[in-house]
């Protein structure tokens, strides 16, 4: 399979802040949506994006909290929102649609990551739900504001998708739920997204990206229990971080989804895999520690995928 992931020479690296790769960008006059904007990476890139000018809307399944983590940051506009309520995703795009504007930048960050077997709606497996439907559903709603302004659209996804492809025959896991496979099935959902809407909507000008943006401790880590996190090698029996230059700070962490959405050095690309500001290359053979899997930007599966989702969310801006 031919493939655009090959480096671009960017100059950033996996070191390099959410700041380094805004020094010299205004955003002034551009709104961005950010979900997940909140919490974690969110948080960093939320102020990054507002410290570069830009209007930001964050919506939230946790309002409140929302609130609290944002008050430091000047404007950020809040809603609610549940990504796996598709209800919740509706009411939330219809009531930006109503305020009339347009949007410049799309961030999917919200996620969950290897909780135990849960459902939601009916009876969906809440990993792939909540980080690939829902997100599906809330940008194909939102089209009528992001396609006039040739927007980008960042679909964060993980290494985490090495563990698993999309699971064809089952993918809401009524057989055999194992947590962290299921949690690769969404992540390799969440690049398969971004493979077919920028092959969409490239004709309206928006391009999308899907990207890792590194180990990070932060509350995605909620559902794990500490013994595994031990186990792991990751925290001690106290709970500190046992190797620190392991993992990237929140800002580092928020570097290549900010990198992804407004660097200029990515005009004309889209539809291609993002790690360490950088696009990755394809995964080699045995190799879990970086790179991206065939499986995940095959364009046949990912047109797959986006007819499945259709089906599922009932939503497509795109149907004939």
């Amino acid at each position: 399979m031919s493939t655009a992931q090959h480096k671009i020479g960017s100059g950033f690296g996996a070191t390099s802040t959410a700041d380094d790769v805004l020094h010299g960008i205004d955003l002034t006059g551009k709104l961005a949506l950010v979900t997940g904007g909140y919490s974690g990476i969110g948080v960093e890139t939320t102020r990054s994006l507002v410290e570069a000018g830009a209007h930001v809307v964050v919506p939230a399944r946790r309002p409140a909290v929302a609130r609290q983590a944002l008050a430091d940051i000047p404007g950020v506009e809040l809603d609610e929102l549940d990504l796996g309520d598709l209800d919740s995703v509706r009411g939330f795009s219809e009531r930006f649609l109503a305020s009339g504007r347009t949007i410049d930048i799309v961030i999917d960050s919200a996620a969950i990551m290897a909780c135990p077997e849960t459902r939601v709606g009916p009876g969906w497996e809440a990993q792939f739900a909540t980080n690939h439907l829902g997100h599906f559903a809330l940008v194909n709603r939102l089209w009528p504001a992001i396609a006039p302004g040739g927007a980008r659209v960042v679909s964060v996804s993980s290494r985490g998708h090495h563990f698993s492809g999309i699971r064809w025959d089952d993918v809401h896991w009524r057989r055999g739920y194992d947590k962290w496979e299921a949690y690769g099935q969404a992540k390799t959902a969440n690049v398969l997204f971004a493979v077919q809407l920028d092959k969409l909507g490239r004709d309206a000008g928006v391009r999308a990206f899907a990207l890792h943006p590194g180990g990070i401790i932060t509350p995605l880590q909620r559902h794990l229990p500490k013994e595994e996190m031990i186990e792991r090698g990751w925290i001690d029996e106290d709970g500190n971080v046992l190797h620190p230059e392991a993992f990237k700070t929140t800002q580092q962490g928020a570097a290549t989804q900010v990198w992804a959405a407004t660097s200029p050095q990515l005009d004309g690309l889209g539809g291609v895999y993002l790690e360490d500001c950088d696009v990755a290359e394809p995964a080699r053979e045995g190799d879990e520690s970086a790179g991206v899997k065939d499986w995940a930007i095959d364009p046949d599966q990912a047109a797959r995928l986006w007819e499945l989702s259709a089906e599922l969310t009932g939503v497509d801006a795109f149907a004939a």
